[in-house]
């Protein structure tokens, strides 16, 4: 009977252990979930010409329909808890000349839940040939979610309106409406040397918020950031954006789950762009050091360079800050120098280096692991994380065989090429 016990006991580990190491890799699905809404060539898309602007403060529950194409005028507020909804297919146009930036207040939603087939574009006012990265603003939500700020409340530095620029609070259910199969195209306008919009701010935002199915691309600063709140976001894309795909602070807690960036090495600057930078706050004066520190967990990301041999401005992968805490596993990095760089303040002990956890990884053509931006230590680092449980893989193959189908001339699919699931391990 003993031998009995054992024997269905190693059986059932052994079962363990294979399912483990069968875990899929990267962004995943039964079918190509970037076809049908998204638009890797929007120099190339025609739209109409705007029929209704938008303008000033709305002020009350509104409804924005397919069958008119609007012109985003200034900074429009959607404040006195007033629901912002936006019919599938319709396209908001941003203006160029008044910087259109639409700004979802504390309180306020916004409702824009397009369809796969019929996805709700936000967009450059002008024409195809002229079209290119900052041409307008773009979209930010301000909500009631904790951030690690002193006095738990803050203001965000794009010039808003004093009275309605302000986030934070104690509700991490907060809801700020719905983004989904929404497309973000040439957003990001520099404001000053040292501001710049990003394609989607996201500010105190609560759980609640669904975000899904979100394709920023080409915007001027950062795709998508997070300034604290606590959220799920499944199925976001960034494209060619010039500085960071995903960028979180102040204390953020959020799960990622299933999302990619796909960077270009002209499509970056040199303030250090990367897929992902992680830090818990801006500045350590103005922090409460008693709340969460920002705490990431993501999983089935694909971090990839289109050029492969040609680097560019494009760095590494991901970049995280002391204090932090990142969670990165069943992922697939590929064409990055190096995959990760640690702030050099971070240094090489245990404490501080288990507050981030890489597994289940493949890390492709990356010029250097896991490293310390110090120059020291990268030794006892590179051991660190790599040990066997961890389940790191280096491979140098193509992402003509990493991946499905990687050309962004057709029709992308960044899946992982099953033919090649068992070269790599998978």
């Amino acid at each position: 009977m003993k031998t009995k016990m054992q024997f269905a006991i190693l059986t059932l580990l052994s079962s363990f252990f294979l399912q483990a190491q069968q875990q899929p890799k990267g962004i995943i699905g039964n079918n190509n979930w970037m076809s049908n809404w998204t638009n890797f060539k929007p120099a190339n898309t025609e739209y109409n010409e705007a029929t209704n602007i938008i303008a000033g403060t709305i002020d009350k529950d509104t409804k924005l329909l397919k069958r008119n194409t609007y012109q985003l005028v200034g900074v429009v507020y959607v404040t006195n808890n007033a629901v912002l909804t936006i019919e599938p297919g319709t396209v908001i146009r941003g203006d160029d000349k008044t910087c259109g930036t639409l700004v979802i207040a504390n309180g306020s939603k916004i409702m824009a839940e397009g369809l796969e087939t019929d996805p709700i574009v936000f967009t450059s006012n002008k024409e195809k040939a002229d079209r290119k990265p900052g041409d307008w603003g773009g979209i930010i939500v301000l909500g009631k979610a904790p951030i690690n700020t002193l006095g738990g409340l803050h203001t965000l530095p794009f010039d808003l309106e004093p009275g309605l620029n302000h986030y934070g609070g104690q509700d991490a259910e907060d809801n700020s409406g719905i983004l989904k199969y929404v497309r973000i195209e040439y957003s990001g306008r520099k404001l000053s040397a040292l501001k710049e919009l990003n394609g989607l701010s996201l500010a105190g935002v609560g759980r609640k918020t669904v975000l899904s199915n979100i394709q920023i691309s080409y915007s001027n600063d950062d795709s998508f950031e997070c300034y604290g709140g606590d959220l799920n976001l499944n199925n976001l894309i960034s494209y060619r954006t010039t500085d960071d795909d995903f960028d979180f602070t102040q204390g953020a807690q959020i799960n990622i789950n299933n999302s990619i960036a796909i960077r270009h090495p002209f499509s970056s600057d040199v303030s250090g762009s990367r897929c992902f930078e992680v830090d818990s706050y801006d500045k350590i004066g103005n922090t409460d050091m008693t709340k969460k520190m920002t705490k990431i967990n993501a999983s089935n990301i694909t971090l990839v360079n289109l050029e492969e041999n040609n680097q560019g401005l494009v760095r590494e992968s991901v970049y995280v800050r002391e204090d932090t805490f990142f969670n990165l596993s069943n992922s697939i990095i590929s064409g990055f120098t190096p995959f990760v760089l640690l702030e050099g303040n971070i240094g090489n002990g245990e404490v501080n280096l288990a507050k981030l956890t890489f597994k289940n990884l493949v890390v492709n053509n990356c010029n250097g692991g896991i490293t310390s931006e110090a120059g020291s230590g990268n030794k006892e680092i590179e051991s660190f994380y790599n040990k066997p449980e961890a389940d790191i893989q280096y491979t140098n193959i193509k992402n003509s065989e990493l991946f499905t189908m990687p050309s962004i001339k057709g029709n992308p699919d960044f899946r992982m090429n099953v033919n090649n699931t068992l070269a790599i391990g998978n």
